[in-house]
């Protein structure tokens, strides 16, 4: 996936609310909007070097959106939205082999009480797929949710419930970095998401996690970590 507009550096100065923050810029203070609603408390810290991307249309508050936040060695993309965009263009170019096998690729699809990411069909197979954006890292580990999330459980409940219909369901968690040993679910934040997601996989529900190619001009997937519950 490339980045068509305009990157450039700052430094993060601080979170006013869910989705504005400031940031220095050329020893300038600018407003960025937050394209993310989770904690962030390990990357958004006084002083941490960030990107922000101009994305210039009318009606925005600020034209400066905080993409990138580099943490120690790693950059990492910390926009909701790209986790999303990654797996359905990797679908598309069949480079998840798990999936490989649909033709049929479907966004934004409603099943139960719950709109889930990804639709995937296949004459009569069909499969649905959560897609969750990870952006915690200690370690080396990577780990989500970084804030407690019902939205999330509802997700995993959702799709054991298509799994007991007949259909696949599959949850897809993007690591929005490089250089991850393993990915685990955060029961130290949220242990009702990690017992759902366990329950989910014991009832038949797939569970991957893939890091990503970070660069300031493209992402991409890149690979498969273990998933460690």
């Amino acid at each position: 996936m490339e980045i068509p507009n305009p990157i450039i550096k700052a430094t993060f100065i601080k979170r006013l609310n869910r989705f504005e923050a400031n940031v220095d810029v050329n020893g300038s203070t600018t407003l960025v909007h937050v394209p993310n609603s989770g904690r962030c408390k390990e990357l958004f810290i006084p002083g941490a070097e960030v990107y922000i991307e101009i994305r210039q249309r009318p009606g925005r508050k600020t034209p400066y959106e905080l993409c990138y936040v580099k943490k120690s060695h790693r950059l990492i993309s910390i926009d909701s939205s790209i986790p999303n965009k990654l797996v359905y263009e990797a679908l598309l170019q069949k480079r998840m082999d798990a999936f490989a096998v649909y033709d049929d690729i479907q966004r934004e699809k409603v099943y139960g009480d719950s709109r889930l990411d990804i639709m995937l069909r296949k004459g009569k197979d069909i499969c649905y797929m959560e897609v969750k954006g990870v952006t915690l890292e200690e370690n080396g580990v990577a780990m989500f949710p970084d804030a407690p999330t019902q939205r999330g459980v509802k997700h995993v409940n959702e799709l054991i419930k298509i799994k007991e219909k007949g259909m696949r369901a599959a949850i897809i968690f993007v690591i929005q970095m490089d250089d991850i040993k393993h990915f685990t679910p955060n029961d130290r934040t949220d242990p009702e998401f990690g017992a759902a997601l366990r329950l989910a996989t014991s009832k038949g529900v797939e569970a991957y996690a893939y890091t990503c190619n970070v660069d300031l001009g493209s992402i991409s997937i890149k690979d498969m970590v273990e998933i460690m519950l």
